[in-house]
């Protein structure tokens, strides 16, 4: 097995089940993250098409910010990405895991 190979996907499936490439990601300058832009950028790195580090500095993001989108992603799906929802869905993911 050959390690520190940098093979990438062209192509990963995006948040509504459509390919997303690199030329579909958002634009390193976005300044309005949509719940629809944030979930492609988690989709990429869950895809492999890019790696955490490169999300961080393509989008100048912290990686907490990044971590909470992502954890957003696996507890609620996109719609966990939404901003005025997010203590909705923190106290039902917080109930859920009491039961």
């Amino acid at each position: 097995m050959i390690e520190n190979q940098d093979i990438r996907p062209a192509q990963v499936i995006g948040p509504l089940g459509e390919p997303l490439t690199l030329d579909d990601l958002p634009s390193p300058s976005t300044k309005r993250w949509v719940v629809r832009r944030k979930a492609e950028v988690v989709a990429a790195v869950n895809g492999g098409l890019l790696t955490i580090d490169e999300v961080l500095e393509r989008y100048s993001l912290s990686l907490e910010e990044f971590a909470s989108w992502q954890r957003a992603v696996d507890r609620s799906g996109m719609q966990g990405l939404r901003v005025t929802r997010i203590q909705h869905y923190r106290d039902l993911y917080e109930r859920q895991l009491k039961y």
